[in-house]
């Protein structure tokens, strides 16, 4: 009985601690399920695949000819929640809502775990908002679980390193596995998590290679049972046709990547917000020193998510990175809301730094007040741009503005008399609202100083 009464204190502490988000996470789940669902050629194929592990035990399709070129624990998991809820791409599309919103508080924990509280608030916000994510959430695809998954595993890992514990070790190990398995490109989550892991400077040769093997062994075996023993070889990852199929008729720009991020993925009011961040803390160092490392860590992320993309898509000149930037620099998107969301600290700092000399004081309030600004246009632009692709049929993101790129369709489009554009308004109110609750608890801390 006292374990109850301790149980239900904690969970009422959780609860308490945490309601600012929960109304966010309400705002924004009101929003995603405003949109979409959105489906297109790719989702077909993945249905099928998920649809044939009920009926076959394997995720085959007709276009492949036998076992779909992903690895396949994203299908067997679809194929259960199909086996509960019944065999639809409705019950997929709604799973992948719910991935996409499980990944929204995964950023909240992270940027909670990383830069405190205020950033973790405003980076789930900003990236639960972000067309980029309310797009991919509503999609029948793979990328979200995989990003859910991959991203969970650097949180895990993030506890684990603090807490040099075993069992968040190998559970890390083990989420990671899970999206290996799923897709490969969480194996760019492995960058962060390397850096913080050398951030925290490992003691002992012995424990660090403990923690190496803890951490990989679910991948390794998972990997050696799907690829060698049930495809024959790890050839098979290198033949997938996203590595083989060749932009034919143009030679890629090499600013294909910043045209989908500035035209379709974040905007550019969120670019500006990434470099005036980064600036700041750039600038700032010994002000910021706490939270240097993870700008860095972000930052490193990104360079490397979108540089290996720009890589394949220009330097190889192949077809599919080229043109799927959306997912193929997806795993980079949660390192821009930390970085930009981080803004809220930061002009906060600068506010509260301002120098008695008047030229010091000016810069400082200017720094502070553009800091605010990006951060709040970030969010408000994205919101015009989500709300503007509700009632569109068809979206097309093209690497470059003359040549077709990724199509989706919405084959059910919401009009401005249906009521989920309500629900949607309601949700921009809803997460407005938190923002104006934190708003003002930054101001009553500043003005109890």
């Amino acid at each position: 009985m006292k374990i109850k009464r301790l149980s239900k204190s904690g969970f009422k502490k959780i609860f308490a601690e945490n309601t600012l988000f929960l109304i966010l996470l309400i705002g924004v789940a009101l929003v995603t399920f405003s949109i979409g669902p959105y489906q297109n050629w790719d989702t077909q194929v993945e249905f099928e695949a998920a649809s044939n592990v009920i009926k076959m035990g394997w995720p085959y399709t007709g276009f492949h000819q036998g076992i779909i070129d992903q690895p396949p624990f994203g299908f067997y998991l679809e194929a259960a929640f199909f086996q509960i809820f019944g065999l639809s791409l409705f019950v997929g599309e709604t799973l992948m809502t719910l991935f996409g919103l499980g990944t929204v508080v995964v950023v909240y924990l992270l940027g909670k775990e990383l830069y405190g509280k205020s950033t973790g608030l405003f980076a789930a916000m900003l990236f639960g908002l972000t067309p980029w994510q309310l797009i991919l959430s509503r999609t029948f695809l793979i990328d979200v679980q995989c990003l859910f998954l991959s991203l969970s595993c650097f949180y895990v890992g993030v506890l684990a390193i603090r807490k040099n514990s075993f069992n968040l070790t190998l559970l890390s190990g083990v989420l990671f596995a899970a999206a290996f398995m799923t897709k490969l490109y969480a194996f760019f989550m492995l960058v962060p998590l390397l850096l913080f892991y050398l951030y925290s400077k490992p003691k002992g040769t012995k424990r660090t290679l403990t923690q190496i093997v803890t951490f990989s062994l679910p991948a390794v075996i998972s990997s050696f049972i799907w690829y060698h023993l049930v495809l024959g070889g790890f050839s098979s990852i290198s033949s997938h046709n996203d590595f083989i199929v060749k932009n034919q008729s143009l030679v890629s720009s090499p600013w294909f990547v910043l045209t989908f991020l500035n035209d379709y993925g974040i905007g550019f009011f969120f670019i500006i917000a990434t470099i005036f961040s980064l600036g700041v803390c750039f600038g700032l160092r010994k002000q910021f020193h706490k939270i240097f490392i993870y700008d860095m860590l972000c930052l490193t992320t990104i360079t490397i998510v979108l540089g290996v993309d720009l890589f394949l898509g220009t330097g190889l000149n192949l077809r599919v990175p080229y043109a799927n930037a959306i997912k193929y620099g997806y795993q980079a998107l949660p390192f821009f809301c930390l970085i930009v969301a981080s803004l809220a600290i930061k002009s906060l700092a600068l506010f509260r730094s301002a120098k008695t000399k008047l030229w010091e004081k000016t810069l400082f309030y200017a720094g502070a007040g553009a800091g605010a600004f990006l951060l709040i246009v970030s969010l408000i632009s994205n919101m015009r741009y989500a709300n503007e692709i509700t009632m569109l049929n068809e979206i097309v993101f093209k690497p470059e503005r003359n040549v077709e790129g990724f199509h989706i369709f919405n084959y059910t489009p919401i009009t401005p008399d249906n009521p989920l554009i309500i629900a949607q308004y309601v949700g921009f109110a809803t997460v407005l609202f938190g923002v104006g609750l934190k708003l003002k608890s930054f101001f009553r801390q500043d003005s109890s100083r």
